[in-house]
């Protein structure tokens, strides 16, 4: 029942695309021992317990190359574990669907910022959680969290199209998590279908309605998600999110 309810469930990212992150346009291809070595040791200044521990506090801004290593370092970390149930997520967007936008009610913020918190647990990196997160302590007046919760969203999406044009199989954007591949395209605007399997790591997720730029649709590297699958899981994702008017808001 609550996955039926989820299928139509109305998000948003409250991003405008005019303000979003954009990395230099040189492509860079995740190389697994680079990430392994510097995240993994010590002297590194991208030593994992460190990058995370800066991701939480928020009381530095992280470089791009710090959030590149840490995003793909979490497929080193014990807590990197794709198919674990989120019920703090589910919980997040229920609440969120019975919110009017507009007028939330310091309850309902408060609620939603302790499920998306825990939810985080599961997913630090999950765009759709980091947007709520955005928009709910600025609904509340925290301009400092709203701030550092938008510069996470931004960073992590600019950091997956980092990986690859998308626009072909050879240049796939790489995730950690099958909804992050949904919530850039959905950042971006783009209204997508059902998904497309073209190689053991590689899937097409065609666009339902094609912009100016008439592309067709967008490559994704799942490969970090099935290498962490359980024998006994079976793949079944929803891939029905849809996006609701949350208004975009302007940051400096």
């Amino acid at each position: 029942m609550i996955q039926r309810f989820l299928a139509l469930l109305l998000l948003a990212l409250v991003l405008p695309c005019s303000v979003m992150a954009q990395n230099d346009g040189e492509i860079r291809v995740p190389d697994e021992d680079d990430i392994l070595r510097q995240t993994l040791s010590t002297s590194s200044p991208y030593y994992y317990t460190n990058l995370l521990l800066k991701y939480h506090n928020g009381t530095e801004k992280l470089t791009a190359d710090e959030y590149f290593y840490l995003y793909y370092g979490y497929l080193y970390q014990e807590d990197y574990r794709p198919f674990s149930k989120n019920e703090a997520l589910d919980e997040m967007l229920l609440l969120m669907s019975s919110v009017d936008t507009s007028k939330p009610t310091v309850s309902q913020l408060e609620a939603i910022i302790e499920r998306g918190v825990k939810a985080l647990e599961i997913d630090p990196f999950n765009p759709k959680v980091l947007n709520i997160l955005a928009y709910a302590y600025g609904a509340l007046g925290d301009t400092r969290r709203e701030q550092l919760y938008y510069d996470h969203l931004n960073n992590i999406l600019s950091t997956i199209e980092s990986t690859g044009t998308g626009l072909k199989e050879g240049s796939a954007w790489h995730v950690l998590m099958f909804s992050h591949a949904y919530d850039l395209l959905a950042s971006k605007g783009y209204q997508y279908g059902e998904g497309k399997i073209i190689s053991r790591t590689v899937e097409f997720v065609p666009v339902v309605k094609r912009g100016s730029d008439k592309t067709k649709g967008f490559y994704f590297d799942y490969s970090r998600v099935y290498r962490n699958k359980p024998d006994d899981v079976t793949i079944k994702r929803d891939r029905t999110w849809q996006f609701n008017n949350l208004k975009p808001r302007e940051y400096k």
